[in-house]
């Protein structure tokens, strides 16, 4: 197919994955390609991805999505961070919220300021110096066109991928419905050619999205891509999920709460709250698990508790022949930071700047594939992190999790915070400096040297720079109104013409 006009997009599978993608490119190119979409309603979604990350904001701005409309038809609410529960020792507490620790300057962060300070008995809490975190911490909440308040959303998944299928099929995108029976290929270059249905509809296209989830039907059991695991480093491989009425006024954070085998989600939504238990099943049975879940929850179930089974990892390449693998299809590093809407964001943005319209390129594929293996990689290290600083010994699983051989990658990123308290963040990373900070701190990594800057100011300006600081943060959030309130409000206002 080389020099071939690539034109006819055909997306295997629905979803939050397929309708990104389709929403993506039918918003950006839909002049240019024609995009079929392929979605039984017989096959069930994953469905529980109901937290984001700030990216999601501009992902939506550069489809002119309005956000009270996304936000009504997903039953949405803000999100300003994670609090983490019971993960460096039980009875721990620290919150990963979005925002900016301190004022940074060129020569050194905040916190090696802060840690001077602290030293010498003129500093409070890190958490502190940080506007969204004090925000979450007092359950406030509020933005404008003006506002520089970093937040993401928590939203119903499968209402938001009913929300892109109306956006996208506004923008020419088509829907089929039919089960995918066989997949056929060029028998001299391997590439799809088309997606027969079990009606006998013949799907032909030229380039062909993988969103089946883990079921990876193109990519896997057609196109037969490798997988790496990271199971040695991740071993959850069991969710389960069930939702519940709300008990009480929405929180603008997710709580992640650690139990003896892994850890438990609560996302308030404007309708309900979502609940899910993550654990290694080695350590914990699904019987197990589904009585914790049950016994935990606060409000009325709404729905019966669903087990999801993964395997977290990686494929291999994502990009394979005219096939590119989106969403769980293309690899998996489980929701304690709430990635993965992100990286179908991510790939389906790419995927607009990268587009074979004049053909398939080894090269273009190359540079695709990449770009996702190191963004993986680097959000992989992240998520281990969370676990290997753990000082809790109560269990088998913790224990195996303190004591674990980690990436070299990852080694040399806490090596280098304990010894100099160096925190850094490569070019195409998603996880700022901020952020590994607060979860570095919060597990009590405390560095053990520093950046020398603070000694260069006096006592009164180190004094002064902080209490100023930390009171401005202080009276901001005391005038933010109570984030259930702003909900409220900002609901009942009408959408952007």
């Amino acid at each position: 197919m080389d020099g071939q006009t690539v034109k006819k997009v055909v997306i295997a599978g629905g979803g939050t994955a397929g309708w990104i993608v389709a929403a993506a490119l039918s918003r950006q190119l839909g002049p240019l390609i024609d995009i079929t979409l392929v979605e039984s309603d017989e096959i069930g979604t994953v469905g529980v991805g109901e937290a984001t990350i700030p990216t999601h904001r501009i992902f939506h701005h550069l489809l002119g999505v309005d956000e009270r409309a996304f936000m009504r038809a997903t039953k949405a609410t803000f999100k300003l961070g994670i609090a983490f529960e019971n993960w460096g020792q039980i009875g721990d507490r620290y919150i990963h919220s979005f925002g900016v620790v301190g004022k940074s300057t060129w020569m050194a962060d905040f916190h090696h300021i802060w840690m001077q300070a602290r030293e010498m008995g003129l500093a409070s809490e890190l958490g502190d110096y940080c506007f969204e975190l004090k925000a979450a911490e007092a359950n406030k909440f509020a933005t404008s066109d003006t506002s520089q308040i970093n937040y993401a959303y928590h939203l119903d998944a499968s209402l938001y991928a009913g929300f892109l299928r109306q956006f996208a099929e506004s923008f020419g995108a088509r829907r089929v419905e039919g089960l995918i029976e066989a997949v056929e290929q060029n028998p001299e270059t391997g590439f799809i050619t088309v997606l027969v249905l079990k009606s006998g509809e013949r799907i032909e296209g030229d380039l062909f999205i993988d969103c089946t989830g883990f079921r990876a039907l193109l990519i896997d059991k057609t196109l037969n891509t490798g997988f790496t695991d990271w199971s040695h480093w991740l071993p959850t491989d069991r969710a389960i999920a069930v939702q519940t009425k709300a008990t009480g006024p929405a929180l603008p954070y997710t709580r992640a709460i650690a139990h003896d085998a892994g850890w438990r989600w609560k996302i308030p939504l404007q309708h309900r709250v979502g609940n899910g238990l993550v654990y290694s099943s080695a350590h914990l049975s699904d019987d197990e698990a589904r009585s914790r879940l049950l016994a935990e929850i606060d409000g009325e179930p709404l729905t019966d508790p669903r087990i999801i089974r993964y395997r977290t990892g990686r494929r291999e390449k994502v990009w394979v022949k005219n096939c590119i693998s989106i969403g769980l299809s293309s690899g998996f590093v489980e929701p304690l930071e709430s990635t993965s809407i992100h990286l179908i964001q991510i790939y389906a943005s790419r995927l607009v700047q990268m587009f074979p319209f004049n053909g398939f390129s080894d090269a273009l594929a190359t540079r695709f594939n990449d770009m996702a293996r190191v963004e993986l990689e680097r959000i992989r290290d992240f998520i281990v992190l969370h676990y290997k600083l753990t000082e809790r010994t109560d269990s088998d699983f913790w224990k195996m999790m303190g004591a674990m051989n980690i990436p070299d990658t990852l080694r040399n990123r806490i090596d280098l915070f304990r010894d100099t308290g160096l925190a850094y963040q490569e070019k195409a990373e998603l996880f700022q400096v901020d952020s590994w900070l607060q979860v570095m701190m919060g597990q009590r990594l405390h560095p053990q040297g520093r950046h020398h800057l603070g000694r260069l100011m006096s006592e009164d300006q180190i004094k002064m720079a902080l209490n100023g600081l930390r009171t401005n943060i202080a009276n901001a959030v005391a005038r933010l109104p109570v984030h259930q309130d702003f909900l409220d409000q900002y609901m009942r206002e009408p959408e952007l013409s």
